[in-house]
C-alpha cells in the first residue's frame, strides 16, 4: 500500500519536473540558436513563426552555422523522453482491470519514446515515421482503455492530439500550408504535453485512491 502511494508520488513528481526542466532547457536553446530557417536562412536567432522545434537539435543550422543550442535541446529531449517513459510504464495502473491491450499500450508507447531520442542523430523523417507507427498503436490502445474506464475527457483530449498530429503529418508530406507548419507543430506539442500531464494527474489520483481504499479495507478486516 505504501509502495503504491510512493510510486504514484514519484511518477507524478518526476514527470512534472521532467516537463518543467524540458521547457526551461528548450527556452534556453531557443535563445542560444544562431538563426536560420527554411523560410529565411539568414534570419538572426530562433523564429517562433518559421523555425521547427527540431531545428534546435541539429548540429548545424540551416544557414550552415554550428548550432550552440543543440546541447540544451538534446538534454531537454532526453529528460522529457525519460520522464514520459516512466509515466507510460506505470500508465496501466490507471485502469482497474488488467489485459493484454495494456501491455501493448505500454510496450508501443515506450518504443515510440525511445525511437524519438534518435532525432538528435539525424534521419529526421525515418525517426518520425517509425516513432509515429509505435505512437499510433500506443494511442489507440490507450483510447480503448480510457473508454472502458470512462475517462471520457482524457479520451477526447487524446483524440484531439492525434488528429492534429495527423494534420501535421499531412502538411509535412504534401507541402500544403507548409508555411503554417512551424506554428501548428508548437500547438500540437503543447497539446500533447497537456494530455501527458493530465494522464499523470489521473494516475496519481488513482494510486492515491487505491491506497486509501486498501487502508480502509485493512481496518475493516482488523475490526472484524
Amino acid at each position: 500500500m505504501r509502495f503504491e502511494r510512493n510510486t504514484g508520488r514519484i511518477v507524478f513528481l518526476f514527470s512534472l519536473t521532467g516537463i518543467f526542466v524540458f521547457v526551461i532547457l528548450y527556452v534556453l536553446a531557443a535563445f542560444r540558436y544562431p538563426g536560420g530557417s527554411y523560410a529565411d536562412p539568414l534570419y538572426n536567432g530562433f523564429s517562433f513563426w518559421n523555425n521547427y522545434l527540431c531545428d534546435l537539435l541539429d548540429t548545424y543550422t540551416i544557414g550552415g552555422q554550428l548550432n550552440a543550442a543543440r546541447i540544451y535541446a538534446r538534454l531537454a529531449l532526453l529528460i522529457l523522453c525519460v520522464s514520459l517513459i516512466i509515466l507510460w510504464f506505470h500508465l496501466p495502473k490507471l485502469f482497474p482491470f488488467k489485459n493484454n491491450n495494456q501491455l501493448l499500450m505500454r510496450t508501443s508507447g515506450i518504443a515510440a519514446l525511445v525511437v524519438i531520442l534518435f532525432l538528435a542523430a539525424g534521419n529526421h523523417d525515418v525517426v518520425v515515421r517509425i516513432a509515429g507507427v509505435f505512437g499510433f498503436i500506443a494511442f489507440i490502445s490507450a483510447f480503448i482503455e480510457l473508454y472502458r474506464a470512462k475517462f471520457y475527457f482524457l479520451l477526447i483530449l487524446g483524440i484531439f492530439c492525434l488528429v492534429i498530429f495527423f494534420i501535421n503529418y499531412y502538411i509535412y508530406e504534401t507541402g500544403i500550408y507548409i508555411g503554417m507548419l512551424p506554428v501548428i507543430q508548437k500547438v500540437t506539442f503543447v497539446s500533447f504535453i497537456c494530455w501527458f500531464l493530465m494522464l499523470n494527474i489521473a494516475l496519481y489520483q488513482r494510486l492515491k485512491s487505491k491506497t486509501g481504499n486498501n487502508v480502509i479495507e485493512g481496518q475493516n478486516h482488523s475490526g472484524g
